[in-house]
């Protein structure tokens, strides 16, 4: 029997599942207090996945606001759609402007680790195709656990598989990312994915449906039973250490009907038969007509009878709430209806009206001549719950904090030095990625100038003038452990020197929050933190935040994970053809180290790979210093001063060595500055960066290095010699160093 609102009125003491659907007593019984009754099933679906953490961002609201604090602005003027839109939208110059965002699927990927990943990237893409804008590629930041450990055979191959297979099928280049692995993120796996993608100013759309009258159609795959309750519910709760339990509520994805969804999409922008549109993610129909009426200037009918199903024993409740992949949602003028429905067909892709626009402030939704659910599409979409949950400072931060790695025994000989430089490049964390990242097409619609593994994704957007873009995602998690303000500073400066030292200019970010349980005191403080440091961070850098995620709950039996702020930064290059790659280029070049390096140890890769250790305070952020380099690596690029730079992040100087040698397999004769050399070879000061560069160029760049403030130190220069060569300290062969690099995940994932 279909429950109804008539029925709801009549039967106010009806027991309902509101538990089971996630939602605590006193949401449920504001429910209650906002329609006058109790809701109906389907009125009860709607607000339990509406007001998710997932979707409603609950715990995370009071927090977020703080980012209006950071402003629109970037350097080259203000965002063209900010926080609040499904992306955000930043000017690049020439009416081009590009659209990213970056999101979580972290649960659904631990459940199902292929659908998980694939349908993760399915989702961001349709959020960019519904700003109007072209997907052009993709970023995928990975979290899992122990490179050894039993579960991560199961989940790395998969997650691996399902981003490659479905980016790869929609033809969209995947030009970064990362891949890290820790003992905390082994029952619950971070899966981020991000897209970008390009439009002019003219094509940007709005999710919202205005003008009574207009239609409202579906299209796109047909409603099936897959994701119930799936990124929503999935994305609110932790898992205990049995393992997947909820495989039914993971999404199932079809990426080549993405592909002609996309490529159907932009044609009905081009005609101009789109008023309004939003794409089905999380909470599937729930979200897009609460949304989309919300944002409008009118409320919305719906008729469920019109929804094309693949499964016809759902009920509307399991139609409301269903995650179905590969669909969206379009408000159209009656008058553009028959074009709108002609251009579906030619691209065989299903569309079916199901609603209009109507006068007034309701959500109507009917269901075989019955009506299911009426309510203020507000107070599901955008008035859910507001949570300000308790946080305190860690009890045990402060003796964490005593422990420092600055205290740990050090190399006592030039032996030993290089011993450690090998033991870092043949850790998991620093390993050679290739085993994840030749699963996926890199340079696929041939507009990829840099990709993996280069320091940021670099793409050209307009073929005459040679305008492009570069991103790049970055977070080191054992710093936000120590300090999450500092951390997330950490990750926002590492991200702007990587676009940087790309030769592009970093203009704003998007972020992913993935943290642990928003009911954990000790969780909402790193959260609070982090948050703190990127609004103050951005704000120096003049980076403004677009928008992006937040994924709580990710813990696994009790235990959280580190807190990880993925910070994905945006830089405009104006020239492609000026990028800078990051490894040597030509023998005989000087080889020079920009930036001060300070005794920075603690949450190192050293004091993790050499002590297994974790404690003391995180490198201290240089912002001023890092706009500075910023400034001077950008100025090179356009200059054609250098051939390669490389930031200097996880490994320090060290690993900036091993990998800047292995990309062209040309080695470097260096002499280390006075000082000690665990502390040259191994700090992780922030602020700096590795350059080569010809004889002929030196005296310019030396001129522009002092003109910023920037320090400089020549170190030596490149040699063909095949190792890798601090004089009177040691000498390793790149053979040895490649053999040590290439082997961890090639040899684990081979077993």
């Amino acid at each position: 029997m279909v429950d109804t609102v008539g029925n709801a009125f009549a039967t106010p003491d009806a027991e309902q599942p509101w538990a089971e659907l996630g939602l605590k007593a006193d949401e449920y019984d504001r429910i209650r207090e906002i329609l006058g009754r109790r809701p109906t099933g389907c009125e009860l679906a709607m607000y339990s996945v509406m007001w998710s953490e997932h979707c409603s961002y609950k715990s995370s609201k009071v927090h977020l606001k703080r980012f209006a604090a950071v402003g629109s602005d970037t350097p080259r003027g203000p965002l063209l759609a900010g926080i609040g839109e499904q992306a955000g939208v930043v000017d690049i110059g020439g009416d081009w402007a590009v659209t990213f965002k970056i999101e979580s699927h972290n649960h659904p990927s631990y459940v199902e680790p292929y659908q998980g990943a694939a349908t993760g990237v399915g989702g961001i893409v349709r959020d960019i195709l519904a700003m109007g804008a072209r997907p052009i590629g993709v970023m995928d930041p990975l979290r899992i656990g122990p490179l050894d450990a039993p579960g991560t055979a199961r989940v790395l191959p998969g997650v691996v598989a399902g981003v490659g297979g479905y980016g790869n099928c929609l033809g969209l280049p995947n030009i970064g990312g990362e891949v890290v692995f820790d003992r905390t993120y082994l029952g619950n796996p971070l899966v981020n994915a991000l897209c970008v993608g390009v439009l002019k100013h003219d094509d940007l759309k709005r999710a919202q449906a205005t003008g009574a009258g207009n239609q409202v159609i579906m299209y796109g795959a047909a409603t099936g039973g897959d994701g119930i309750g799936g990124a929503s519910i999935l994305a609110s709760e932790t898992f205990d250490a049995d393992g997947p339990a909820k495989r039914p509520s993971v999404q199932v994805g079809d990426p080549f009907m993405e592909k002609l969804l996309i490529e159907c999409t932009l044609e009905l922008f081009a005609a101009g038969v789109i008023q309004g549109i939003q794409d089905f993610g999380a909470a599937g129909i729930s979200c897009a007509t609460s949304e989309l009426a919300s944002a409008g200037d009118g409320g919305m009918y719906v008729n469920l009878d019109a929804v094309v199903l693949r499964d016809p024993t759902l009920s509307p409740e399991e139609i409301l709430m269903s995650e179905s992949q590969e669909r969206m949602m379009a408000v159209v003028r009656p008058d553009d209806v028959e074009e709108f429905l002609a251009i579906c067909a030619k691209w065989d892709v299903l569309a079916t009206v199901v609603g209009e626009v109507i006068e007034g402030d309701r959500l109507i939704i009917d269901y075989r001549g019955e009506r299911v659910v009426d309510v203020d599409p507000r107070t599901v979409a955008h008035e859910g719950p507001v949570y300000e949950r308790p946080w305190a400072r860690p009890d045990w931060i402060d003796a964490l904090n005593a422990d420092r790695a600055e205290d740990l025994p050090r190399a006592a000989s030039g032996a030993e030095l290089g011993e450690q430089l090998l033991a870092l490049a043949g850790s998991p964390n620093l390993a050679d990625k290739s085993w994840v990242t030749d699963q996926y097409d890199r340079y696929v619609r041939g507009n990829t100038v840099l990709a993996q593994p280069e320091n940021a994704g670099v793409l050209r957007i307009d073929e005459e003038s040679g305008l492009g873009i570069a991103l790049a995602t970055d977070c080191n998690a054992r710093f936000c452990l120590l300090n999450p303000y500092l951390g997330a500073q950490l990750a926002l400066s590492e991200s702007y020197r990587n676009v940087a030292a790309s030769g592009a200019e970093p203009v704003a970010i998007t972020d992913c929050l993935n943290f642990g349980s928003p009911e954990d005191p000790d969780v909402m403080w790193q959260f609070r933190e982090a948050i703190l440091g990127l609004v103050d961070g951005c704000s120096e850098l003049g980076t403004p935040v677009t928008g992006g995620n937040v994924s709580f709950y990710n813990q696994t039996d009790g235990a959280n994970i580190l807190p990880t702020p993925v910070v994905g930064m945006l830089g405009i290059i104006d020239d492609v053809a000026a990028r800078t790659p990051k490894g040597f280029a030509y023998a005989g070049d000087a080889v020079v180290l920009l930036g001060e390096t300070r005794e920075e140890l603690s949450g190192s890769s050293w004091a993790e790979v050499i002590h297994d250790h974790l404690g003391g305070v995180p490198p201290m952020p240089q912002l001023a210093a890092e706009q500075a380099l910023g400034r001077v690596l950008v100025a090179a690029s356009r200059r054609g001063l250098a051939t390669s730079a490389h930031d200097l992040a996880d490994g320090g100087l060290s690993q900036a060595l091993v990998e800047a040698s292995l990309r062209h397999g040309l080695g470097v004769s260096l002499t280390l500055p006075d000082g000690d050399p665990t502390v040259t070879l191994f700090s992780e000061s922030p602020a700096r960066a590795i350059v080569s560069l010809s004889g002929e160029h030196y005296a310019e760049f030396e001129a522009l290095c002092a003109e910023h403030g920037v320090p400089l130190t020549r170190l030596g220069e490149v040699v063909d010699t095949g190792e890798i060569e601090a004089v009177g300290q040691f000498s390793v062969a790149l053979e040895d160093v490649r053999s040590r690099w290439e082997a961890p995940i090639r040899d684990a994932m081979a077993q």
